[in-house]
């Protein structure tokens, strides 16, 4: 699977730890991974250390001496190293199952044919390649190539990290030394090849696939669709005639795995034809070669559908469609699924975006990202990716915006560009038809009765969108076969890999599944008969954090077997409210509109910290637990409050705080909603200003977190107003109308003690 850089090299060190602890070694890291000292500081540093290296375990003790001996520039040692490795583990000829080792094998191989026969590394490296390449079947080969592939600035950076970490000292460990070891060994192998990969890898792709790149679908009003094909070659059929079953290319005709995109950063077409089935991948018209304006989410639907029904039609496609994706092109098969095609046969998304839902808004409150996004979507099929991916340009807007206290309108002419897209969206603040148009809309989901899996995290920025989808299906289809699979991942990690971490939070072993490679097996289930994952056996499948195990439910509501209700009182020690009569006492709190001192302050980044910052916001604490209590499922709640305002847009963040006095985000971002859509986000319920009220509601989000004897939890309740986003001044007018002459007169609030949330938990 494919993983950021950084954790490849985490890995690489992870798999060969140090041995007993023994005399430390002067040491004086080189100034910067390019520095000319760096190859003979190393080299000394491994040199000293291979005489005194002791390891219990041989096939650890050979992985570490050959890196010593690479970084000590012994190739020809360190390929005698790597060839009893490869002995020791069961093959000479190919590491089984692929390891990232074969890497490394390559690279000595190269390095020492340079060293020995004067043969150039580049000329080694190829040959080594290829001969380890022609071993592989499609799957792995793929892996290899994307594995080396990996960008080289993540080794660089882990480089220059760990160098740093060793600047103030003057001397090194040995479990120290050699860590620091590997990371320079992947980071020098990376550089020594990474010029190659490209060439070496369309070779290869050559001699295993077809691939038409440039395929051009018109659709019924006169846009035009780029689409790419690629398809597995059948290797094994060397007879010129045609045997039955197969097309004119003398392969069998194979199920189809489509994704619909609107960017053309990356695509899974090859590793789909890796897996067995016709990758193919279409754009939003207007994108890559296709004749269009480009306008996101509204034309993609019917033009999904359009490509479907061209890919029945093709010789090399058995008649089914499956559709997948992430972010937008997770989108585009429920858009897609609004009016089924035949041949569209299942769904699997992943941080799905959801128009309305989770963009351009959030709980109906817009978000500047999307104004950000909708620039570099509309602006030209060479959009500048330099400059959208500028963070402090980006970010000098929110706060200049937020310090103008100019209307939310005003984004686009405060930037110099606006976007009349985004405009076109302001206008829409309600879930109403023009976004119910994009996907199916309440009954229309019953008309879906293909396999759908969604997977998403509890981190992630998308997750109510997933969740949409799911429980709005379920609502609609009570015979839908939906599947959802859950855990402690971000959007960056369903797209990227796993990581160990997650912003200071250690990752259950049990979660680190490789979630790609879990979709083609489910693909593989419904496609071609296979048995079904053992991970997705309930309808919602969830790891409990801090448990390190999966659950398996048939429904959101059957993830807890009660509801803990908690009330929002001072002290957790207050009386309850006496039967019928309401409580009379309550929490104030008071927001300045006019105070924008907090313009440049940085969002809250750890999910595992000692202490809180909450600003504009109320904390309540519960009573510790006295016995250990699972926290699975969508939490919901009332507020009993009265507001000096017609409206406000409300945050909901959740932790553990645990009996050691450590904070455990319990899902990020926060759950966030404008009061006035909390019931009903199609229509908008303006509050009544100065009068008691109930305000109900149910978050968005879900979580699962196993609570220890002693731990409490920590309810964060605060008030939006934020560089990043809109600003409700609680007028009733339209909010993006609203600017701070708006909001002369301070947002307050009395939070009564009837106010609670009820959590759903399992003892």
């Amino acid at each position: 699977m494919t993983k950021t850089s950084f954790l490849v090299v985490l890995l690489f060190i992870t798999i060969s730890r140090a041995w007993a602890d023994g005399p430390n070694f002067e040491f004086h890291p080189p100034a910067t991974p390019e520095d000319a000292e760096a190859p003979a500081i190393m080299r000394d540093l491994a040199v000293r250390l291979i005489p005194v290296y002791q390891e219990s375990d041989p096939e650890r003790y050979l992985a570490n001496l050959s890196a010593l001996q690479m970084a000590a520039r012994d190739y020809t040692s360190a390929y005698v190293s790597r060839q009893s490795l490869r002995e020791r583990r069961g093959s000479a000829d190919v590491v089984r199952p692929l390891s990232r080792d074969v890497i490394y094998d390559m690279v000595v191989h190269a390095k020492a044919m340079e060293a020995e026969s004067r043969i150039p590394f580049a000329e080694g490296f190829r040959a080594a390649f290829r001969e380890e390449v022609s071993r592989l079947d499609d799957q792995d080969a793929d892996v290899l190539t994307r594995w080396l592939g990996t960008p080289l600035h993540g080794f660089r950076e882990a480089l220059q990290q760990a160098f740093d970490r060793q600047r103030a000292k003057d001397e090194i460990d040995q479990s120290e030394a050699l860590a620091l070891i590997w990371t320079y060994v992947s980071f020098e192998a990376y550089r020594s090849f990474g010029p190659l990969v490209d060439s070496l890898a369309a070779e290869d792709d050559g001699r295993r696939y077809t691939a038409d790149t440039d395929v051009a679908i018109h659709t019924r009003d006169g846009a035009s669709i780029s689409v790419m094909v690629i398809r597995p070659k059948d290797r094994t059929n060397s007879d010129s005639t045609n045997p039955p079953g197969t097309n004119s290319a003398g392969t069998k005709p194979l199920p189809t795995l489509f994704e619909f995109t609107i960017s053309g950063a990356r695509n899974y077409a090859k590793e789909s034809a890796a897996h067995g089935y016709v990758g193919v991948v279409a754009y939003s018209r207007g994108k890559r070669k296709g004749a269009a304006t480009v306008v996101p989410y509204q034309h993609d639907g019917d033009d999904a559908r359009t490509v479907i029904d061209w890919i029945a039609k093709q010789p090399w496609s058995d008649g089914r469609v499956g559709m997948y994706g992430e972010g937008y092109s997770g989108y585009t098969p429920w858009a897609a699924a609004k009016r089924p095609p035949a041949a569209l046969k299942a769904i699997s998304t992943s941080a799905a975006g959801a128009p309305g839902i989770v963009v351009p808004s959030k709980g109906n409150i817009f978000q500047n990202s999307a104004f950000r996004w909708s620039l570099r979507m509309t602006d030209d099929k060479a959009s500048d990716a330099a400059s959208y991916n500028d963070g402090a340009q980006w970010r000098a807007l929110d706060e200049n915006w937020y310090r103008s206290g100019r209307r939310y309108r005003d984004l686009g002419r405060l930037h110099g560009k606006p976007s009349p897209i985004f405009i076109r969206w302001l206008n829409h603040p309600s879930y109403d038809r023009y976004w119910q148009k994009m996907v199916p809309h309440r009954k229309e989901f019953a008309r879906i009765n293909i396999p759908v899996l969604t997977i998403t995290g509890y981190y992630a920025e998308s997750e109510p969108g997933d969740l949409y989808y799911f429980t709005q299906h379920h609502r609609y289809n009570p015979h839908a076969d939906h599947a959802l699979i859950i855990g402690p991942y971000d959007d960056a990690m369903m797209q990227r890999g796993m990581s160990t971490t997650l912003h200071g939070y250690q990752v259950d072993a049990a979660a680190l599944v490789d979630l790609r490679e879990l979709r083609y097996q489910w693909f593989d289930h419904v496609f071609k008969g296979n048995a079904a994952p053992s991970l997705l056996d309930g309808t919602v499948n969830f790891e409990v954090m801090g448990a390190n195990e999966w659950r398996h439910a048939p429904s959101l509501g059957a993830m807890a077997d009660e509801r803990l209700r908690l009330y929002l009182r001072e002290t957790a020690s207050d009386p309850p409210t006496q039967p019928g009569k309401a409580n009379s006492a309550f929490v104030p709190q008071t927001m300045s509109f006019l105070d924008r001192t907090d313009a440049a302050r940085p969002p809250a980044a750890e999910f595992l910290s000692k202490s809180l910052a909450t600003r504009d916001a109320t904390t309540f604490v519960s009573e510790p637990f006295t016995k250990p209590t699972e926290f699975s499922g969508v939490f919901s709640g009332r507020f009993d409050v009265r507001v000096n305002k017609m409206d406000m847009d409300l945050n909901i963040t959740l932790y553990e705080l645990t009996a050691g006095g450590e904070y455990v985000r319990l899902f990020s971002p926060s759950t966030e909603f404008r009061a006035s859509y909390a019931r009903d986000r199609t229509h908008r319920h303006l509050l009544r200003a100065g009068e008691r009220q109930m305000l109900t509601f149910e978050s968005e989000r879900l979580t699962s977190r196993q609570f220890q004897t002693g731990s409490r939890l920590v309810i964060v309740l605060g008030v939006n107003k934020q560089p990043d986003r809109e600003i409700n001044y609680g007028t009733g007018n339209d909010v993006s109308e609203e600017s701070i002459a708006d909001g002369k007169v301070p947002l307050k609030i009395r939070w009564y003690g009837d106010s609670y949330l009820d959590i759903p938990v399992r003892r």
